[in-house]
């Protein structure tokens, strides 16, 4: 009934109100890009057609980041993948950028190994304003040589120290303690991390947590972005869906902590 009050006009501009808050919000809408270029691992399924697997938003099984992308999303936060090598173009659409275990040659025949462009590029990225989260592995399992060309820029280097070496199912051998008033990590008080690569950080890098002498999470902040990292790819399905390590390990509130700190982390 109200509507035949309302001119012609006022209706216009009452859609035109709702078009602009739509874009607004789509436009507000952060992007979270997670590399499948330098970590590309195929396998090939029932038929023999060869598929991705291993740390990508699609895969649910226990070797994917589906529940950590849900995380992203519950958070307002977009997913996408990158396929192909990062650029200064590509990158313009990401405010969150992850790199997880890049492969070796024991992972890829021909692995994507980081270019001296590549680093160019994300190093730049990250100066004006780019959130970096880069998830190693033990120095067996990944390619630490080139990408320890792209995290020296921020004062990381992911050593040839491999720590938290689980052995007989004894889980308490991947314990993580996580320190009071922990910047990332305000809830949590104990993770588990197998296989990880020990980090060496010094200026502008500042450890995040430790273990003893050995630094197990590094943060910095560079220029108008920050940088997380860790020796691990870690936060895979496996380590938080709840039913492959015991409740007293805080993974899952950890993955949910460290999305809501990247986050607040974009400019």
């Amino acid at each position: 009934m109200l509507l035949k009050y309302v001119s012609r006009k006022n209706i216009l501009a009452i859609v035109f109100c709702c078009l602009t808050t739509i874009s607004s919000a789509i436009a507000q809408q952060k992007t979270v890009l997670l590399d499948n270029y330098f970590n590309h691992e195929l396998k090939k399924d029932k038929s023999g057609k060869e598929i991705r697997f291993h740390y990508t938003w699609e895969d649910k099984t226990l070797n994917g980041f589906s529940m950590l992308g849900d995380i992203f999303t519950r958070e307002g936060l977009s997913i996408k993948s990158l396929d192909m090598a990062p650029s200064t173009q590509n990158l313009k659409e990401a405010s969150i950028y992850i790199i997880v275990d890049p492969d070796n040659q024991k992972e890829s025949p021909v692995p994507n190994l980081i270019s001296a462009n590549d680093v160019n590029a994300i190093v730049n990225w990250v100066k004006k304003g780019g959130v970096l989260a880069i998830f190693a592995n033990d120095s067996s399992n990944n390619n630490l040589v080139q990408l320890n060309d792209l995290s020296k820029r921020f004062g990381i280097t992911f050593t040839n120290k491999s720590r938290n070496m689980v052995r007989d199912k004894k889980i308490e051998m991947g314990t993580v303690n996580v320190p009071s008033g922990n910047e990332v990590f305000p809830g949590s008080r104990k993770f588990y991390l197998k296989e990880l690569a020990v980090i060496h950080a010094e200026k502008p890098a500042i450890p995040l947590i430790k273990e003893g002498e050995d630094t197990i999470m590094a943060i910095c902040r560079y220029g108008k972005g920050t940088v997380f990292a860790v020796g691990d790819p870690w936060l895979y399905n496996e380590y938080i869906d709840g039913t492959r390590i015991p409740a007293e390990y805080e993974n899952y509130n950890g993955a949910v902590e460290l999305v809501k700190w990247l986050k607040k982390q974009i400019p």
